[in-house]
């Protein structure tokens, strides 16, 4: 186990320092996502700005029976990116014949204790928490119960995370772990007033821009990196033509930071992207799903048309 470890650690030390020799450096989001990361994502989905958060709630709450019919009996609902599970335990409250519940996160003490607190709440749900990378396959656990179907579930909006290309290379991942017959449910930001978007990145309490600087902090405890924090900025702004956040962190001095044995130099002014938050059409959602061979079977929106929760299954 050690040497998978130490693999795993150096395949994404290779990762960061290959993004950060792009012309513009660039940090995957996966990494906002340590423990102290998935904290505090949790406390922004709780500020008023933050709109994605309760309005897929009051989606999810307003068409649960919907919802639950089309997930059917005995399925294993498989979230990716399971962080606190909020919205998850709408779904276990009602799916009371569920085969297994499959939390996967990167953040494995986050992970486990948000299993645990699932086990506590529903005790006689089977919850089998995996520690992936869920961008790429994995093996998934076998429940004491044979699943009829698996539910990938994508909660959030975090598809919005990743360039197209990427984005259906994802979609393809959660197609094979649906497996035949399965499916996903998954929440889709959608394009809007491009105030209420900008808002929810740039909230005035800080916590975004805390989040977004806590990568830093990530990179320098876990991953053998040096950035001097207090000389970034965070920087959130939506770029319309393209339907997408960017979120960047800028460097206030010409500075020189490391990663492992690898030294880059940054000039003031100059950015580290982060993440883009994409917000899609209806029409170009379902294009993309179709393309990783997915079908929009329904979907629900509210009465804004802010944000959508749709079912994709395998046609």
């Amino acid at each position: 186990m050690a040497v998978s470890n130490l693999a795993i650690v150096n395949a994404e030390i290779s990762e960061i320092v290959s993004g950060l020799s792009e012309d513009r450096k660039q940090i995957s989001p996966k990494y906002f996502y340590d423990e102290r990361g998935s904290q505090l994502f949790d406390e922004i989905t709780q500020l008023p700005e933050y709109y994605l958060t309760n309005t897929e709630l009051g989606i999810m709450r307003d068409n649960i029976g919907e919802i639950v019919a089309m997930v059917g009996k005995q399925a294993s609902l498989i979230e990716f990116g399971s962080g606190s599970s909020l919205k998850t335990r709408i779904l276990l409250e009602r799916l009371s014949e569920l085969a297994a519940y499959v939390p996967v996160d990167i953040s494995r003490k986050h992970l486990q204790t948000s299993a645990e607190q699932i086990r506590e709440q529903f005790p006689d749900i089977d919850v089998l928490p995996v520690v992936a990378d869920f961008t790429q396959a994995f093996a998934l656990p076998e429940p004491r119960v044979m699943p009829v179907r698996n539910i990938v579930y994508f909660p959030g909006s975090t598809i919005g995370n990743f360039e197209q290309d990427m984005a259906t290379d994802l979609l393809h991942v959660m197609y094979q772990e649906a497996g035949e017959g399965g499916a996903l449910l998954i929440g889709v930001d959608l394009q809007k007033d491009p105030d209420i978007i900008e808002s929810a990145y740039n909230d005035s309490a800080g916590v975004t821009a805390e989040f977004n600087l806590n990568v830093l902090q990530h990179l320098n405890r876990d991953y053998g990196a040096n950035f001097n924090v207090d000389e970034f900025s965070h920087s959130a702004n939506y770029d319309q033509a393209k339907g997408r956040v960017v979120l960047e962190l800028v460097s206030q001095a010409n500075q020189t930071f490391e990663v492992a044995d690898a030294a880059f130099d940054i000039a003031a002014g100059e950015a580290i992207l982060t993440e883009y938050s994409h917000k899609y059409t209806l029409d170009g959602f379902a294009a993309m799903a179709n393309e990783a061979g997915f079908s929009v079977e329904k979907v629900w929106t509210d009465a804004k048309q802010l944000f959508s929760v749709q079912f994709l299954t395998r046609p």
